[in-house]
């Protein structure tokens, strides 16, 4: 009987891991530059602030506070930190530490256990009692008036100092949180890479007479409606004039 001789088999061709393009695929559309759209016109601007004004004239901010003090200590526990924890922690230490001296009074180990449910709450404690004791060394006990000033307290930043000089002084000043970063940015009505150039950008199309209000507006408004991930479009009182490319309106 003839041997039968069996071929090698044959190796299948490489199949390339990425897939060819199907003819005639349209590439997918670039996204747009905030940056290059067009630039809000002054009665734009204005009219995006009319309605805020008319849907809400007194705007609050959400911290609870009874002074001035226990306004910068809320504004520096609120890093990083909703304000509603902040709230909810404040509520019982501001009872009994509502000015710095009651605070250094107070201490940082029993601070800590008001403050504990707070997150970085064991540096905050820290802050909190060395602000306390060089607003009293430094400013005879009475939070200070100017942003230098404030920053130069521990714990409290730029954004701390604008949010102290805005809310207990009525200073024109534009305190840029997250909120407000994001609805500068998405509306293109102040667009930034960081806060500063956010809070600049506010500070030069927005009007003077809407300028004690404006940052509540804006935090209100990303709170609530231009969300980080679901932005309520259909409910923005803004929608026809955001610049934003994929708004759903």
């Amino acid at each position: 009987m003839a041997k039968i001789t069996r071929k090698p088999a044959l190796r299948k061709a490489a199949v390339p891991k990425k897939k060819a393009k199907a003819a005639g695929a349209r590439p997918k559309p670039a996204k747009r530059s905030l940056k290059a759209t067009k630039p809000w016109a002054p009665a734009e601007v204005r009219e995006v602030f009319s309605r805020f004004r008319a849907a809400n004239p007194e705007p609050k901010g959400e911290l609870e506070h009874v002074n001035p003090f226990t306004l910068l200590v809320a504004v520096v526990l609120s890093a990083q930190a909703t304000d509603a924890g902040v709230n909810k922690a404040t509520r019982a230490l501001f009872e009994v530490a509502d000015t710095p001296q009651k605070m250094l009074d107070l201490g940082e180990e029993r601070l800590r256990d008001y403050i504990k449910t707070i997150g970085l709450y064991r540096t905050k404690a820290k802050n909190v009692i060395a602000l306390s004791a060089k607003v009293l060394s430094d400013f005879g006990g009475e939070v200070p008036r100017t942003r230098a000033e404030i920053e130069s307290l521990p714990g409290a930043g730029r954004k701390t100092a604008n949010v102290v000089l805005n809310m207990a002084f009525g200073e024109h000043t534009m305190a840029v949180d997250t909120h407000v970063f994001r609805v500068g940015n998405r509306t293109a009505l102040a667009p930034g890479k960081t806060p500063l150039e956010v809070e600049l950008g506010l500070e030069k199309v927005i009007p003077a007479e809407f300028m004690l209000h404006a940052h509540h507006w804006l935090i209100l408004h990303g709170r609530y409606t231009c969300l980080a991930r679901k932005p309520r479009c259909e409910v923005c009182l803004i929608n026809d004039l955001c610049r934003w490319p994929e708004k759903t309106v």
